[in-house]
């Protein structure tokens, strides 16, 4: 597949163009901050896509707006106090010196328990709540597919989980693999439900278009607020 990518300027706001063999010119605005991004066909000019941005600059301002003034966890230090978030709901952070293994474990619904040696790095103990939330993920996930691939009439060959800055999800169609956010721990479980089933929906669908949203009403008609949760919940700058 033939991808061009490059920045162009608009009023002001700086706007990813990235152009592949697709039919129409579909444009979004994606958090953290706000970024710009134009998937556009390969014949049509910067000329064009310039337009498309005008015509819909209000829109994309207040969209801006929108992910500017949501919250954003403060930078982590990974010590006692601090508030973590695992499947929406927020947890007091404890941290406890240990001999042995470095972990996390839930105490009640309230306290996350962080067992970690005393020379333990703040990147370190990061990283175990990553090992965490990763493990949860793994156990979650399988249960989700096996409920909803066969409702779909689709099977994902392949999934996994990353650190995704402006993603929630992806699909390569072709390898027919889906990528999903490591962020989505900390979200409400019917959020990761959301994302799973939007990008199965992809198996059938490429293009976010009316055959797309029909799918999503079919199988998942609470879809657009859970979209509006995640677009509305807290956000960790990477």
């Amino acid at each position: 597949m033939s991808i061009e990518s490059r920045n162009i300027t608009v009023s002001g706001l700086t706007v990813e163009v990235v152009r592949k063999p697709i039919k129409n010119l579909h444009l979004g605005v994606y958090p953290p901050q706000g970024r710009v991004r134009v998937a556009a066909p390969l014949a049509v000019d910067d000329e064009a896509v310039r337009l498309a941005v005008v015509g819909k600059l209000g829109w994309i301002k207040r969209q801006r707006a929108k992910f500017q003034a949501q919250p954003r966890q403060s930078q982590r230090r990974m010590v006692s106090g601090e508030s973590h978030y695992f499947l929406g709901r927020r947890y007091r952070l404890r941290v406890h010196e240990t001999t042995g293994a470095l972990r996390i474990a839930l105490r009640g619904t309230a306290t996350m328990d962080l067992f970690v040696r005393p020379d333990t790095t703040v990147e370190r103990r990061e990283q175990v709540l990553h090992d965490f939330y990763r493990a949860e993920l793994k156990r979650l996930v399988p249960e989700l597919l096996e409920k909803w691939q066969p409702k779909l009439g689709v099977e994902a060959r392949a999934w996994g989980i990353k650190r995704m800055k402006t993603k929630w999800g992806t699909c390569n169609i072709e390898a027919r693999r889906i990528w999903l956010n490591l962020e989505l721990a900390k979200k409400p479980v019917q959020c990761l439900e959301y994302i799973l089933v939007h990008e199965l929906a992809h198996l059938h669908e490429r293009h976010h278009n009316d055959r797309f949203t029909a799918l999503l009403d079919l199988h998942l008609p609470q879809w657009r607020p859970l979209r509006e949760e995640l677009n509305g919940s807290v956000l960790t700058e990477f």
